[in-house]
């Protein structure tokens, strides 16, 4: 519990200092960033970015793989012991509660652990809580250039015990929308308090707009 609460200590302070950097960025951002993840507008050029990595069924893809789709990206790894496995569960709650708009959705699942997140490890893990979610590793270079595209924190701790193997990952914790377009949107906080009603709510906004309906 303690650890959880230090990690959503980190998410908050580094939305905090996303947000801080759009305002310097936007001067007429101001009133945007008032509103949290949702002030988007203003930052769509400083989050997201091409990448090049490995599907859990071995297939090289990019960021243009998955255009037409919108996309929820967060970064992780299998071996985390509480705020992954609970994003995971909220977004394919989200997913459920969205019904057919879920079909223009596509969840990506990015490892910060290429060590020991192998596409099989990818494949049995993603799928434990939803078989939409996609997960994606590489090598130790192509995570890097995608989680610095996306603005994402990632640390090794040293290990715990006499295996090499056996650490943890410090990371931000994030869920980041890029539209059908590949451009970014929004993000949201699960760690932070945002919700699956809230991540549902605002998707829809997104996908089927009232003007649209």
């Amino acid at each position: 519990m303690v650890r959880k609460a230090q990690l959503i200590s980190r998410s908050r302070r580094l939305l905090a200092a996303i947000a801080a950097a759009l305002m310097l960025a936007s001067a007429s951002g101001r009133a945007a960033l008032a509103q949290g993840p949702n002030a988007a507008q203003p930052a769509r050029a400083a989050i997201g970015g091409p990448f090049r990595l490995t599907a859990e069924d071995g297939r090289t893809v990019t960021d243009a793989t998955y255009r037409g789709k919108w996309l929820l990206v967060y970064f992780g790894y299998t071996h985390c012991p509480d705020i992954c496995p609970t994003t995971l569960a909220e977004v394919a709650a989200t997913l459920d509660r969205l019904g057919p708009l879920a079909a223009a959705v596509q969840p990506l699942f990015i490892t910060i652990d290429p060590e020991r997140d192998s596409t099989e490890a990818m494949a049995a893990y993603v799928k434990a809580f939803d078989s939409r979610i996609v997960g994606l590793t590489g090598t130790a270079a192509e995570i890097a250039a995608a989680a610095k595209a996306y603005r994402v924190y990632y640390a090794k701790r040293a290990p715990t015990g006499a295996a090499q193997d056996d650490y943890a990952m410090d990371h931000s914790a994030f869920v980041y929308v890029m539209d059908p377009n590949g451009r970014y949107v929004t993000l949201f906080a699960p760690a932070g308090g945002q919700g699956v009603e809230q991540m549902e709510a605002r998707l829809r906004e997104l996908i089927a707009p009232p003007a649209a309906k």
